[in-house]
């Protein structure tokens, strides 16, 4: 069974980890798959969607993977050279990604999810930063999502204890954008995901761009990227048809261009 499956539709590219019966654990297949998949998708897509097949969005990495490696797991040769590179094909891709957490997702499965644009969960759903009940530390980003996202005292807690965080919880804590009710989860991220592949892509992008800036920028730093960022924007084909469509007082038809 192929551990990724790669769907595309109205700009809509869906990429699902497929291995639900080790609840979409990563196995080092699947990264390689999935990094291939995100490089095929950005450069056709206008958003991109990750879920999980089965009831987990991704138990975290495939402990079967590292038994077979014996007692002294490379980490940081595994980490620095499949898992850094699908981190930031995802935080830096050209297009909005959105995580639809449609179950569990736990230690690395749960940073993989937080590294996207937007993280849409059904209220079933949870997050939880195991590492420490095996002996581990937070890895995939987890140390620097979420002190960022939770502040300083819910990351140390929900690290140091590993406790499971709901997504109710976590929409609550700013960890997520949304929780959204499991009967109306596939119709709620379908719906996000056709607004964003609808709108206007390389506003989308400059968008991005400009918030990632802020968390290094002091203020006038950031104002000067505004500006040059806002000065590409306003050459585009979607800005144009932007204000075309205010007076004529109808919905725009962005292109992406």
């Amino acid at each position: 069974m192929d551990p990724i499956i790669l769907e595309e539709q109205g700009g809509i590219a869906t990429i699902t980890l497929n291995r639900p019966q080790v609840m979409n654990a990563l196995s080092s297949e699947l990264r390689k798959q999935m990094l291939a998949a995100i490089r095929q998708a950005e450069t056709r897509a206008r958003v991109i969607v990750f879920s999980g097949a089965g009831r987990a969005f991704c138990s975290g990495q495939d402990l079967a993977d590292a038994q077979g490696m014996g007692t002294d797991v490379p980490f940081e040769k595994i980490l620095n050279e499949e898992y850094v590179p699908l981190l930031n094909a995802i935080y830096d891709c050209p297009v909005p990604t959105i995580a639809a957490v449609n179950g569990a997702a736990a230690g690395a499965g749960a940073n993989l999810a937080l590294a996207a644009d937007v993280v849409i969960a059904a209220e079933s759903a949870s997050f939880v930063q195991a590492f420490t009940r095996i002996g581990l530390i937070p890895d995939a980003g987890g140390t620097w999502w979420l002190p960022r996202q939770i502040g300083a005292a819910r990351a140390m807690g929900s690290c140091l204890f590993a406790d499971k965080v709901t997504a109710r919880q976590a929409e609550s804590w700013g960890m997520i954008y949304e929780c959204v009710a499991d009967d109306a989860f596939t119709a709620r991220v379908a719906e996000r995901a056709t607004h964003l592949a609808n709108g206007p892509t390389a506003a989308y992008r400059a968008l991005k761009q400009a918030l990632r800036g802020s968390l290094s920028n002091d203020l006038q730093a950031q104002l000067a990227l505004e500006a040059r960022l806002q000065e590409a924007a306003g050459k585009t084909t979607d800005f144009r048809e932007g204000v075309a469509a205010f007076l004529e007082k109808r919905p725009p038809r962005f292109t992406g261009a």
